[in-house]
């Protein structure tokens, strides 16, 4: 059992010592990846995913967010980079659950 989820999301900085990217899962997909794969979640709630936005595709795991009750998904400086995307842009998103 596998599920996909397509949606836009605005990527956005969190800084402490260093600076991280995420974009934020819609709370519904959120919910539902919850209800679905949160019993096999792994290490702080994480759940594999592999994710492509325009011509790039990579996996990475999801995590949960205290703050804002949805999944985060971070967005590494390649990818950033090779898909022009800066704090403040909006990316349209196609995210894989990865069942191992």
């Amino acid at each position: 059992m596998s599920a996909v989820y397509s949606f836009d999301s605005e990527l956005w900085e969190w800084t402490s010592k260093t600076s991280w990217f995420f974009l934020d899962v819609p709370e519904s997909d959120a919910d539902d990846i919850e209800e679905r794969f949160g019993r096999s979640a792994a290490g702080f709630g994480s759940v594999r995913v592999e994710v492509t936005i325009g011509s790039s595709t990579w996996q990475t795991s999801i995590f949960p967010s205290k703050e804002k009750e949805t999944y985060v998904l971070p967005v590494k400086k390649a990818i950033r980079t090779a898909e022009q995307l800066v704090a403040g842009s909006v990316a349209r998103v196609e995210l894989t659950v990865i069942i191992d």
